[in-house]
């Protein structure tokens, strides 16, 4: 919790230096939201695994720890800094076309949740992973303040239309905000976030293989899913068959072509199962956990290991009641006294393979190499065979010979270097998808 809490004291120190300069631009706007960014801050630490990034990374991000629509690159731990990019164009030229995962938080919606949820995801695949901010402007003051904010499932629509209020006052252009000023129409559907994710999911230059979501963010890539899906079906289409989609803290409606998406949901998660829709089913509940990330804290998420179980094919899935139906059905029932003697099969002989083997190896008893005397006339019964009191030594032998070798020390499974597209054990027919 030490590293938690360093992790947070660093960003709202550097964040106060910054503040002078920040206010000279737009003096009410910052003004007005610095509170709240910074309690949306010490949101995100509770619930993001704050502490798996850098202390120079921390303050590094800590300028633009709300900024809306902003992109970074986050490398796994040990992989070097993290980069800042402030348009779509310098996403692609800082390295942006060898990124094969994007990674979008919820909750707070600050800079750094955003890139701690990004991290443990580069962590699960040992690869660069790209994370969107979500941000918090004065239209999420005005939806938070009629409950959008915690229902997010169910009035995420509202925040999108209050971002009017931002783009009134005046906010940084960041992310695909160039995207908006091409549109003629004025009707807006989807907020800046969700705009730039749909712009890094449409570029041809781009490849994403795993979409991952936390929380408010599930709903952010569901947004930006049905925003491509009305402009570029094609491409939507071809997403659908190469990326993965794996969905933590909530389940939203997607796409129909996305029918593997995973949607991993803790056991003790409240606030995600209010904010889920009732008809589509838990994938994976995570016994004993709820909706924070942060293993610092008891009952986390914890979101490198699960992904990486998710992606190499060894992640439980929920029970279900087909399920546990076909189980039954494969469960003999207990036969009665008069059932078992009939169906009692008749006595066999042992293995014939196992016969010869005792007899040539045992030797024959001192009764057989004695020269027998004269013996009266031959019972009416005849005698047992000899062989019958002959003890079998070596049956042992040959049960050792039939042991299998002993198992050797199994390897660690390496991480997958880029993710694995490894389908979870459904059953025959895919999970239901509600309406939107």
């Amino acid at each position: 919790m030490f590293e938690t809490a360093f992790a947070l004291g660093l960003t709202q120190f550097a964040r106060s230096l910054s503040f002078p300069e920040r206010v000279r631009h737009r003096t009410m706007r910052n003004a007005a939201l610095e509170p709240w960014r910074l309690r949306n801050t010490g949101i995100d630490a509770l619930y993001y695994d704050v502490k798996a990034l850098t202390a120079d990374e921390t303050f590094y991000i800590s300028d633009c720890i709300a900024s809306q629509g902003l992109i970074m690159i986050v490398p796994p731990t040990g992989g070097g800094m993290l980069t800042l990019c402030d348009s779509v164009e310098e996403f692609r030229l800082r390295g942006g076309r060898n990124v094969r995962a994007m990674a979008v938080a919820g909750i707070g919606g600050s800079a750094i949740g955003a890139a701690a949820f990004a991290r443990n995801v580069a962590d699960a695949i040992d690869a660069p992973v790209a994370a969107v901010v979500s941000g918090y402007g004065l239209g999420d003051i005005v939806n938070e303040a009629i409950g959008g904010a915690f229902l997010f499932g169910w009035l995420g629509h509202i925040r999108n239309n209050l971002e009017v209020i931002d783009d009134v006052v005046g906010r940084p252009k960041l992310g695909a905000y160039g995207k908006r000023d091409q549109e003629t129409d004025g009707e807006r559907k989807t907020g800046l976030d969700a705009d730039t994710v749909s712009t890094l999911l449409s570029d041809p230059t781009l490849s994403f293989t795993l979409i991952a979501g936390h929380s408010r963010g599930n709903r952010v890539i569901a947004d930006a899913l049905y925003a491509l899906k009305a402009s570029d079906p094609g491409r939507l289409e071809t997403l659908a068959n190469t990326a993965r989609v794996v969905t933590f803290g909530g389940r939203i409606k997607m796409p129909e072509a996305f029918t593997e998406v995973i949607d991993v949901v803790g056991e003790l998660d409240w606030f995600g199962e209010l904010n889920s829709r009732p008809q589509i089913p838990t994938d994976i509940k995570v016994p004993f956990c709820g909706h924070s990330t942060n293993t610092d804290l008891p009952a986390s998420l914890q979101v490198t290991r699960i992904l990486g179980e998710i992606l190499h094919g060894t992640a439980a899935p929920a029970e279900s009641p087909s399920a546990n139906v076909a189980t039954e059905a494969k469960t003999p029932e207990p036969l009665t006294e008069a059932a078992a003697e009939t169906a009692k099969p008749e006595a066999e002989p042992s293995e014939p393979v196992a016969l010869p083997m005792i007899v040539e190896a045992a030797p024959l008893p001192a009764l057989v190499e004695a020269e027998p005397e004269a013996r009266p006339s031959p019972p009416a019964e005849p005698e047992i065979a000899p062989i019958a009191e002959v003890e079998p030594p070596p049956v042992k032998a040959a049960a050792a010979a039939k042991a299998p070798p002993p198992a050797t020390k199994a390897e660690p499974e390496p991480k997958a270097s880029t993710p694995i597209m490894v389908p979870l054990a459904r059953g025959k027919t895919k999970r239901p998808r509600a309406k939107r």
